[in-house]
């Protein structure tokens, strides 16, 4: 199985190449976005060593069938899909706050929570909850989107005040979070699942609010099994989770939590197999829908190629 970790293309009209952990994105004449999913993994803000096979396909994927299921909500950036790991799109200008919508008290909501915050980015907590317990209603936690570093958070006011984002602009799209997050549970809630937490990002292109970037994947949302949810609760046993934790736990039990002087496990290919099918699992649970390999031939990377530059030069 072949893991695609590094793309390095030199399409028509491009102008730069920004990688990200996991994304490698192709500005294209500055009008449009060619971002590869690759099958790079992070965690604890550390890209691990080797790649995951059909990762990077199955999160432009289930990316790609959620923005086609929310464009009724909000205009999102995607305009096509030419190769299974690829998205193209127009390009906007990213708001520099992240919006993370919680349904229910996990996480970093939970440690803080159970640190005695009565309070998260501005938005009062009711006391006496339990971890994972649902909130009332849905909360907005915000974050800054930092250019190096961790994620800070932050509050509406904080954004406003700072004029991060304009009060019209960001009311506007906390309305969105909000209504997309519905609709991302009512989706979940059919397949048997609990959206627990998100993130969403957006951007702005021609004075028009776009939904941008990926949207509720494995890696930016946490999903809970919906049987037996209650029970567990009552109980005050784990929930069963269905997101990347199960990584995040192999990489912990093996001494890693990306702290200076800790190594990373070996990542024999028994471990590399067996987080690819867990991906696959989790794109079968979250889509309803069977997962199919894309074709890889002798080179993935040259099927990428090929497919993207085809599609730019038809624009």
């Amino acid at each position: 199985m072949q893991a695609v970790t590094k793309t390095n293309f030199s399409f028509k009209g491009q102008k730069s190449l920004y990688e990200g952990k996991v994304r490698d994105v192709y500005n294209i004449d500055d009008k449009y976005l060619a971002m590869v999913v690759t099958d790079r993994i992070s965690a604890f803000d550390v890209v691990l060593p080797k790649g995951i096979p059909f990762k990077g396909q199955i999160l432009n994927q289930i990316a790609a069938k959620f923005l086609d299921i929310t464009k009724d909500i909000v205009p999102n950036w995607k305009i096509a899909t030419p190769d299974p790991m690829v998205t193209v799109g127009r390009m906007c200008t990213p708001y520099k706050v992240e919006m993370i919508v919680r349904g229910y008290l996990a996480g970093s909501a939970y440690r803080a929570y159970r640190d005695g915050a009565r309070e998260l980015c501005g938005v009062p907590l009711p006391e006496g909850m339990k971890e994972n317990d649902a909130f009332p209603t849905p909360i907005i936690t915000p974050t800054t989107k930092a250019d190096a570093g961790h994620d800070e958070n932050i509050s509406k006011e904080e954004i406003i005040a700072q004029g991060i984002v304009s009060k019209e602009d960001y009311e506007k799209i906390e309305e969105y979070a909000l209504k997309l997050f519905a609709r991302g549970s009512e989706v979940a809630k059919q397949r048997g699942l609990i959206l627990v937490d998100t993130k969403y990002e957006f951007g702005k292109a021609d004075g028009q609010i776009y939904l941008i970037d990926e949207i509720h994947t494995p890696d930016s949302s946490r999903y809970f099994y919906l049987e037996g949810y209650e029970e567990r609760q009552q109980k005050g046993e784990k929930q069963r989770q269905l997101s990347k934790e199960f990584v995040r736990e192999w990489l912990m039990e093996n001494n890693f939590q990306g702290k200076e002087g800790q190594q990373v496990p070996e990542m024999t290919e028994e471990i590399i197999s067996n987080i690819s099918n867990r991906y696959i699992e989790l794109y079968e649970h979250i889509t309803g829908e069977k997962f199919v390999k894309a074709e890889s031939g002798d080179d993935i990377v040259k099927r990428i190629e090929n497919n993207v530059s085809n599609y730019i030069n038809s624009l």
